[in-house]
């Protein structure tokens, strides 16, 4: 039982470190990384629902919420109910948060340079990382 055997702490050392080169490219553009999750998936998907934006991200609506009324009041997207179904809200992307876009678009280079993987290697991370989180709980 040595903790440097352990999956868990291994997934948490390697999300802090990769959590620290996001953050001060993010902090440029004023994003925080979940933030930039949601926006990633909005300049993939616009109009989203809420339940899409959700699913894509894997945040669940009381998380999300609170992200999303932040992103709308720096004028990044608007909110609104769907007109043929009200007990759903879509969110679309402003001009502005369209605009965001190209401010970020290098940040996955710039990631891809600072970590110590082959073009490769971090592809094939990926791939393993998708097949855990897709595993029942």
């Amino acid at each position: 039982m040595r903790l440097d055997d352990q999956i868990c702490f291994s997934l948490a050392t390697a999300s802090r470190s990769v959590a620290a080169l996001y953050r001060p490219l993010l902090e440029e553009a004023g994003l925080t990384q979940p933030q930039y999750m949601v926006m990633l998936a909005l300049w993939e998907h616009s109009p989203i629902t809420i339940k899409q934006i959700s699913a894509a991200v894997q945040l669940d609506h009381g998380t999300l919420t609170p992200l999303l009324k932040r992103l709308e009041a720096v004028g990044h997207l608007v909110r609104r109910r769907r007109t043929d179904d009200e007990r759903s809200v879509e969110v679309d992307l402003t001009s502005q948060g369209r605009a965001l876009r190209q401010q970020v678009e290098a940040i996955p280079d710039k990631i891809s340079q600072a970590l110590p993987l082959t073009h490769e290697e971090s592809h094939h991370l990926r791939e393993l990382l998708a097949k855990l989180g897709r595993a029942p709980t």
